[in-house]
């Protein structure tokens, strides 16, 4: 699904992401009760010269999972060695991971959901005994050798909670669930993220960017650079309301941050089946799309938004979601008549 104001990672996005990625909690916007939780489990850490406790961050993508990883290992004082759960194809490869830390290291597993029942298995272990099992030889001769390994600190995120094993999820000490982000922290996000890009962004132009990054510090920096490309072209090259609004609406991002994406998914909803209830395999279908891509992508926003119910009979377009499209309700329609 190719959409600027998907919250997936781009390859844009990573290197503009490095740029302007937070280093130490203190510099970290938002997630307030999330980033003093971490505070205190940091210092005890290192009071006590240990490892700290494994972690789990969950939520929708571009909320920072990763950025707080990064600043768990700055803070700690220890290097971060980053991968994914379907880059670790086999055990062997996830065990060479593994024993090529150093002492007190960060492991961050993104999309940790993802790994394999095999991987998975060897992880068991680590987590809880620092410690994996081998098999050497073959067949008859084959026998198991435990290898030490270093204290670490197991990092993972997901976007789906739910996919995780409970023998995994048991295993992690702290797990932390990532929240949208209000406008105020967004617009606090925008003006730093200028003022590194070196674009001069005032209050209001801010506050037009964040209203419309649907809660998400990656589609608010995105959204940012691009804007500045019309400022650039189209203006003085200084970030205002005017030229926000104007970039903006250029780009097919609405007042509250949907795309032609989000309002083909509401329209599917109300014209073709009166507003719902409709499964989400049916709206999938409709639009010649994934469901598991819906859920993940389109649907967390909405339903934070109210736009839409998700009932056991279906989903359903909400009252909202009619006013924001403009579309009259079959309940304003009875009225009327």
């Amino acid at each position: 699904m190719g959409r600027l104001i998907n919250t997936g990672i781009t390859k844009e996005d990573t290197v503009l992401e490095t740029n302007l990625r937070p280093q130490r909690l203190d510099e970290y916007i938002g997630q307030e009760r999330i980033r003093e939780m971490m505070k205190v489990y940091i210092r005890a850490a290192k009071e006590r010269a240990e490892s700290m406790d494994h972690v789990l961050f969950y939520g929708p993508p571009g909320l920072g999972k990763t950025t707080l990883a990064g600043i768990i290992a700055n803070e700690m004082g220890v290097n971060m060695k980053v991968t994914s759960g379907p880059a670790i194809e086999k055990p062997g490869e996830l065990a060479a991971i593994l024993n090529n830390l150093q002492e007190g290291d960060v492991l961050f597993i993104d999309e940790i959901h993802r790994l394999n029942r095999q991987v998975e298995e060897v992880l068991y272990p680590a987590m809880e005994d620092f410690a994996i099992d081998i098999m050497l030889g073959k067949e008859a001769s084959a026998r198991s050798v435990r290898l030490d390994l270093p204290h670490f600190t197991l990092v993972g995120a997901t976007t789906r909670a739910g996919l995780l094993t409970a023998p995994l999820r048991d295993r992690f000490g702290i797990v932390e669930k990532m929240e949208f982000y209000s406008t105020g922290e967004l617009m606090t996000i925008v003006k730093r993220s200028a003022g590194v890009l070196g674009v001069e962004i005032d209050d209001e132009g801010a506050r037009r960017i964040a209203r419309r990054s649907r809660g998400t510090p990656r589609l608010a920096n995105r959204l940012l650079k691009r804007v500045r490309d019309f400022a650039q072209v189209k203006y003085n090259g200084d970030i205002t309301e005017e030229v926000a609004d104007y970039a903006l609406d250029i780009l097919n991002v609405d007042r509250l941050g949907l795309d032609q994406n989000d309002r083909e998914y509401l329209l599917t909803i109300i014209e073709k089946f009166k507003g719902g209830p409709v499964g989400i395999d049916t709206i999938a279908a409709s639009l010649s799309e994934d469901s598991g891509t819906l859920e993940d992508v389109i649907e967390p926003y909405l339903l934070m938004n109210g736009l839409i119910q998700r009932t056991p009979r279906g989903r359903v377009a909400t009252e909202a979601a009619y006013t924001h499209l403009g579309i009259e309700s079959l309940g304003q329609q009875t009225l009327k008549l």
